[in-house]
């Protein structure tokens, strides 16, 4: 037995237990490293981070796609810029009234190895005939993008550093809200409250999607391998409300059995504790 160790912060480090090691890759764009232990099955890390296990990888993909179709059930274009697990597109894929969905990775290695060592998010994505997959760079393919041609997007993206940095400014927000239709939603990955480091990061980019859309909303959800565990999601859109809208007739209808998101817990993820409404209406 050997142990996976992730630093959170300068004085706090979080270490998983692993029965061997899977599979080492250095990409032109990052490391990537897969590794199989008893208590999280098989996980992977990117530079050293975790992204993906077997055992707690549905809190995420849930969170990342449900609540946005629980406003808004008629979407049927989206955009998904990362997420090369495959794990967000699984569960979009899921509701039949969904029509084209683009993913735009830009190391398609990290889909590949997915797809042989993580295949409960990656099998099935590639062979849907609804579903283009992009091995390209998000920020390039949004600036391309015709005007209101997706009704959502979903940033699925790593922290702010390396691949995903292009991914949290304001010039990339902006080409989203572009290429969004008047009813658009945008979903992105907005950080942790709890360490410095990451909470500086969720300011930052609440702030720059605040000047930019007129619904701006932040919901929680609960990730344990991930730094703190209490991690966020930014919910941004042009006329939908994620709690004034909410349509939970029309979402239970769809059948969908999850593990983690439901429309009780939907208005709840929105209720934020109160040290996060501060930092987050600071924004400093």
């Amino acid at each position: 037995m050997a142990w996976y160790t992730e630093q959170w912060s300068n004085e706090c480090k979080f270490s998983i237990a692993y029965d061997k090691e899977l599979y080492s890759e250095k990409t032109p764009f990052q490391q990537i490293d897969f590794y199989k232990g008893e208590e999280f099955g098989t996980f992977f890390t990117l530079d050293g981070l975790m992204m993906v296990n077997e055992k707690d990888e549905f809190v995420y993909h849930d969170m990342i796609v449900h609540p946005a179709f629980a406003t808004n059930p008629s979407i049927k274009k989206v955009l998904i810029i990362g997420g090369g697990d495959g794990g967000t597109a699984r569960e979009v894929l899921r509701y039949p009234t969904v029509e084209e969905v683009v993913m735009v990775e830009i190391d398609e290695r990290v889909f590949r190895l997915c797809q042989e060592f993580l295949p409960v998010t990656a099998n099935g994505v590639e062979e849907d005939s609804r579903m283009k997959l992009l091995f390209d760079d998000g920020l390039a393919y949004v600036k391309n993008a015709p005007d209101q041609s997706f009704d959502l997007i979903l940033v699925d993206s790593t922290d702010p550093i390396s691949v995903g940095e292009g991914l949290f400014t304001t010039e990339f927000y902006k080409e989203c809200y572009r290429v969004l239709n008047e009813d658009g939603i945008l979903i992105n990955q907005h950080e942790s409250p709890y360490f410095a480091e990451y909470a500086a990061n969720m300011k930052k980019a609440h702030r720059k999607i605040k000047d930019i859309f007129p619904i701006t909303h932040v919901y929680q959800y609960h990730m344990p391998t991930y730094p703190s565990g209490h991690w966020l999601f930014g919910f941004a859109s042009k006329t939908f409300d994620p709690l004034k809208d909410l349509n939970v007739e029309a979402w239970e209808k769809f059948g969908l059995k999850t593990k983690y998101y439901n429309t009780n817990l939907h208005a709840g993820a929105f209720g934020l504790p109160s040290y996060v409404k501060e930092a987050l209406q600071r924004g400093e």
